[in-house]
């Protein structure tokens, strides 16, 4: 969920890590601390999903910027449509309402 939040922070225009985290709190998710945060940015540019590069800073020190990548937005749209499944599907189950089994999607097995 953390990561569907990160790039969603991301989706209007690059920004740097102290930014999203503000963001996620603003938002209402609490805080996100820098050892949360960070090694996830670093997964996510690693996956080619953001780029990062260094700024100057405004008569401080540089800061690193996030962007998304356009295989970053396809992946936020493809985690927006499954968390909007799991929420649908979650929020039926607790109603008690009656739930096709071929709608509930199959765990996968790890070995």
């Amino acid at each position: 969920m953390l990561e569907l939040c990160v790039l969603q922070a991301l989706v209007d225009d690059a920004t740097y890590g102290y930014a999203i985290a503000t963001r996620l709190a603003d938002s209402g998710l609490g805080v996100v601390k820098g050892g949360t945060l960070y090694p996830l940015l670093i997964r996510l540019e690693s996956a080619g999903l953001i780029t990062a590069d260094w700024r100057a800073g405004d008569g401080g020190p540089g800061r690193k910027y996030y962007e998304l990548t356009a295989d970053g937005r396809r992946e936020l749209s493809r985690l927006t449509e499954q968390w909007s499944r799991f929420t649908e599907l979650t929020t039926a189950i607790l109603a008690g309402s009656a739930v096709a089994t071929d709608a509930i999607p199959k765990a996968k097995v790890y070995p």
